[in-house]
């Protein structure tokens, strides 16, 4: 069962973007050196020395038939996320990446209303609906051409969406570093195949990078889990909107990426958004403490 500590759950959902925006700024100085399911292949790769000492947790979870299969689909759906990702940041900005990835947690909020019945009041719709109208200001559709790199990044958005959700419901199930692990095995088996038809030989400091990348993603990724643990989806979402504004620093400083005023303009709409939802949640919460507490002496 999803504990009830917010804060908590903010906190490691804020991590989980500084990590994400991480993994992006490297994925984007590697470039086109090395195809993108074989990035994604040695990221993944890499990253299983960090779950080295999670064996001895996987052997002790005694993982039922349901969750094994559970894991073996969301492995599969976050195989082909992984690889769309890997493609679009190749093609469009880091900017435009962060911005189509809010997609994936609008996606997540609502399949969790929807399908795992957590409450989403109306203040929280109204929310996510204005964050996501920032999002489409940032990418703008109909208005200017959209590269393959965006059709990749639709398909990471709803892939993602649906690896997290299974996460989720796994969360009350298994322990977190459990999650994480077996999702690093499963998706480096569901990348080595495609990997091996597009396989280069990489440079040292090709690999080095993307051992940075497995690091921080699966930081990120284990981060995440705690959060789903500690506090509601439709609680810890919203505070993946602050991804823009580190992505958008982060792309002009280090790539000289110009910063769209088109972006500014829709960041300053989703920041507000997430302010407004974190303000009224935390003045809903004293309330309501304040109510049980009774009058004071």
């Amino acid at each position: 069962m999803t504990a009830d500590r917010p804060v908590a759950g903010i906190l490691w959902m804020a991590l989980t973007g500084l990590c994400f925006v991480a993994v992006t700024a490297i994925v984007k100085h590697v470039g086109d050196d090395i195809p993108a399911p074989q990035a994604a292949f040695l990221r993944y790769l890499m990253g299983l020395v960090f779950f080295l000492p999670a064996i001895g947790a996987v052997r002790r979870a005694l993982l039922t038939v349901r969750q094994v299969r559970l894991f073996a689909v969301r492995g599969t759906l976050h195989t082909v996320a992984v690889m769309c990702w890997f493609y679009a940041m190749t093609r469009v900005t880091i900017a435009e990446v962060t911005a189509m990835s809010y997609l994936t947690p609008v996606c997540v909020t609502f399949g969790a209303a929807l399908l795992m019945g957590e409450a989403l009041p109306r203040r929280r719709l109204i929310a996510m609906a204005v964050a996501l109208l920032g999002a489409l200001l940032i990418l703008r559709p109909g208005v200017r051409a959209l590269d393959p790199g965006h059709g990749a990044m639709l398909v990471t958005a709803l892939f993602f969406a649906a690896s997290y959700l299974i996460a989720k419901r796994l969360s009350g199930e298994v322990p977190a570093l459990v999650i994480v692990a077996v999702l690093s095995v499963t998706v480096t088996i569901g990348l080595a195949p495609v990997a091996a038809l597009v396989w280069v030989a990489p440079g040292w400091a090709d690999l080095a990078w993307l051992f940075a990348v497995a690091a921080f993603a699966s930081s990120g990724h284990y981060a995440m889990t705690r959060a789903f643990a500690a506090a509601p989806l439709t609680a810890t979402q919203p505070v993946t909107f602050l991804q823009l504004v580190w992505a958008v620093l982060l792309g002009a400083v280090l790539f000289a990426e110009p910063v769209d005023p088109w972006v500014v303009a829709g960041g300053a709409v989703i920041m507000g958004a997430v302010v407004t939802i974190t303000w009224r949640e935390a003045r809903e919460r004293g309330r309501m403490t304040s109510e049980r507490a009774g009058p004071g002496i």
